[in-house]
């Protein structure tokens, strides 16, 4: 599991997070909204862990670019 919490001065967080299914694919998760609050999520599949791992690279830096600090949280 490869996860990312990121945080921003507005109490506002994003988190991405690559898992593997059951059966084999892998999963990218993200969580957004503001910190206490539910937020909203969003799942997308892909079969091969590279693809998962570039996806969830491109939204960590988009959310880095609209101002999110960056911590890596590794299980």
């Amino acid at each position: 599991m490869l996860c990312f919490l990121l945080l921003n001065a507005h109490a506002r967080f994003y988190r991405v997070e690559v898992t593997e299914t059951l059966f084999g694919d892998y999963t990218v998760s993200r969580e957004w909204g503001r910190a206490g609050s539910r937020g909203a999520s969003r799942q997308i599949w892909h079969s091969n862990l590279r693809d998962a791992v570039q996806a969830a690279d491109r939204w960590r830096s988009k959310a880095m670019r609209r101002g999110y600090g960056f911590e890596r949280i590794t299980a």
